[in-house]
């Protein structure tokens, strides 16, 4: 009984700790190179520059990444994006991506995140509370 309760104990650990290191990059982490930038890219990436004002400086960093294609510090990073709270228009499943925006401070993804629709994307949508409202936005090109 000890040694299945110890067992059990160590397989929780080994999983929580395999999740965490899955999340978080390791203080040592060094972020792969990503391929060159294709002329729609370069576009995207000189748009970057007119973002509106209630964006957070840290959502210009993860439209970059974005605009790369990665790569994204959490796993859920790029993942579909289903609307289940019916606020953004009506799409086909697969249509919208969601994309963790850091909070500084934080050791989690927090609330905010970029929902961009489209592949590639043609328009952005922002929230700071967790799905529960959205600004939407487009790149200029």
């Amino acid at each position: 009984m000890r040694l299945t309760r110890s067992l059990f104990v160590l397989v929780i650990v080994v999983a929580g700790a395999l999740l965490w290191h899955r999340q978080a990059p390791s203080p040592g982490h060094v972020a792969q190179t990503a391929p060159a930038a294709s002329a729609s890219e370069a576009g995207a990436a000189a748009s970057l520059q007119n973002l509106p004002a209630y964006l957070p400086p840290e959502a210009r960093d993860t439209l970059a990444l974005i605009v790369r294609g990665g790569p994204f510090a959490h796993a859920q990073d790029g993942s579909v994006f289903g609307n289940r709270e019916g606020l953004l228009p009506a799409m086909p499943r697969g249509y919208y991506h969601e994309y963790t925006v850091e909070t500084p401070g934080l050791g989690y993804r927090g609330a905010r995140r970029l929902i961009a629709g489209g592949n590639p994307p043609v328009v952005y949508y922002y929230t700071d509370d967790h799905y529960r409202s959205f600004r939407r936005f487009e790149l200029r090109r």
